[in-house]
């Protein structure tokens, strides 16, 4: 096993009661695959996470828990994230700023929403920093042990972590992944189907009465396989299917929280922010003729541009609060990926001093892309009408590191996997001359690539 670098860093942080000590070591190694990293850390089942980019140039994989920080506020969880993570931070002095510790997690949709579903075990801010890190970038390896202590003498802790890290570096290099078979789909159940027919006919004549000027409803699919499915397999097949998507994968307990999603919420390097404006789609063409007059048809059509252009103003708002040199195309473009195209804007600024990217996070989330507009009438009605929790679904998932750098994506086109179950979302966007047949249509695009990587078929 070859190694090209090494760093060993203390980093001691103080709490209450004891001087808690963060130990990190880094190495460089020869490439290895980011699924079979994953794969390789089956022992940490529960306390996995996988994140890669839609450019491919930045891969994370986190196995075992050095420290969590969770939250069940619903007014303060971005704010507690950021104090914990930033207390965590604060007496850190590492040498190689290009090696930081990264915290990865998610936030719930909307923490006010109690309904009882699959989605119990999870609080509304789950994040962790991992026993052993992985960073893929720019085809650079790099393999990092974090310990997080009070035992002073933690030698035998951190020797045994090495052995550990070796141990899974060489299975993820030798040993082959497992030539997963697509699951075998015994029931799909389109639960609350005509509830939300009727919840779109509902919120179209809401808006007609001047409630919301938009309002995204959702709904979801239960879905039943003859055999537990693990989370490498579906971390493996939706990487082979979606790769021009951003991929997640979150695990807590026996739970596995994946998607591949087209949209950036947002994005900070070096104090520059990144957005996507991402809304408005139509199905991919089955020829590229077809294809080109669909998007076409996309970006001259009223309805959808209208939808686009209050995610567009909201998110221009937000960056003007916290950045300088905003900069907004005038008009969209088109996202094509395998299954849709959408309506696309970018928005660009840089961050003004003390701003950070989990304001950003909190401000931005949710986009009228996935709430709706006014936010607060909006947020009012999807309570109302869905009858569903949408747990981390349509909510920010990312990583941010110890400098503040991070990304967060709108965890859409995403499934809940537990076991032989998995429960997959998608939703929409409803305005006063939305149709529900047309509105259920939408959602049958966008259940598909979470449903082609867990091998079913939907009509439509």
């Amino acid at each position: 096993m070859k190694r090209k670098s090494f760093t060993s860093t203390e980093y001691v942080v103080e709490d209450h009661s004891s001087a808690v000590h963060f130990y990190t070591e880094t190495i460089e190694v020869n490439g290895l695959s980011s699924v079979a990293f994953f794969e390789a850390g089956e022992s940490y089942k529960g306390q996995r996470f996988y994140w890669q980019n839609r450019e491919k140039t930045f891969t994370l994989v986190g196995l075992g828990h050095a420290h969590v920080i969770t939250s069940s506020s619903e007014e303060n969880r971005f704010a507690e994230v950021d104090k914990q993570w930033n207390e965590l931070c604060s007496k850190i002095v590492n040498e190689e700023h290009d090696l930081q510790p990264i915290l990865f997690g998610g936030f719930s949709f909307d923490p006010a929403n109690k309904l009882s579903s699959e989605w119990d075990m999870f609080p509304s801010a789950y994040f962790a920093v991992p026993s052993f890190q992985l960073v893929i970038r720019d085809d650079r390896v790099f393999i990092s042990i974090h310990l997080i202590t009070s035992d002073k003498d933690s030698q035998l802790q951190f020797d045994r972590l090495r052995g550990e890290r070796d141990d899974l570096i060489h299975a993820a290099q030798v040993k082959e992944l497992k030539p997963y078979a697509k699951p075998l789909l015994t029931q799909m159940d389109e639960r609350f189907k005509e509830l939300y027919l009727d919840a779109v006919s509902h919120v179209t004549k809401l808006i007609h009465d001047g409630e919301a000027q938009k309002v995204v409803i959702a709904r979801s699919l239960a879905l039943t396989f003859a055999e537990e499915v693990s989370s490498p397999s579906a971390m493996y097949h939706m990487s082979k299917e979606q790769p021009e998507s951003f991929l997640f994968g979150l695990e807590l307990a026996d739970n596995l929280f994946f998607g591949a999603t087209p949209e950036r919420l947002v994005k900070v390097e070096n104090r520059r922010a990144l957005s996507t404006c991402l809304a408005g789609s139509v199905k991919r063409g089955q020829t590229a003729t077809e294809d080109q007059q669909l998007g076409n048809d996309l970006l001259q059509d009223s309805k959808n541009r209208e939808e686009h252009q209050y995610v567009v103003d909201m998110i221009t708002s937000v960056f003007n609060q916290y950045c300088d040199d905003v900069k907004v195309p005038k008009y969209p473009k088109l996202m094509k990926i395998r299954d849709i195209q959408h309506l696309y804007t970018p928005v660009e600024g840089k961050l003004q001093k003390g701003q950070g990217l989990l304001q950003l996070v909190k401000d931005l989330h949710p986009t009228p892309a996935l709430g709706g507009e006014p936010r607060g009438d909006a947020m009012a009605i999807i309570r109302m009408v869905e009858q569903m929790n949408r747990g981390y679904y349509a909510a920010p998932v990312g990583w941010i590191d110890a400098e503040g750098n991070g990304e967060f994506a709108v965890a859409i086109r995403s499934a809940l996997l537990n076991k032989t179950h998995a429960y997959l979302y998608a939703g929409g966007g409803i305005v006063a001359d939305s149709d529900p047949t047309s509105e259920y249509a939408e959602t049958l695009v966008k259940f598909r690539p979470m449903l082609r990587t867990l091998g079913g078929k939907l009509h439509g």
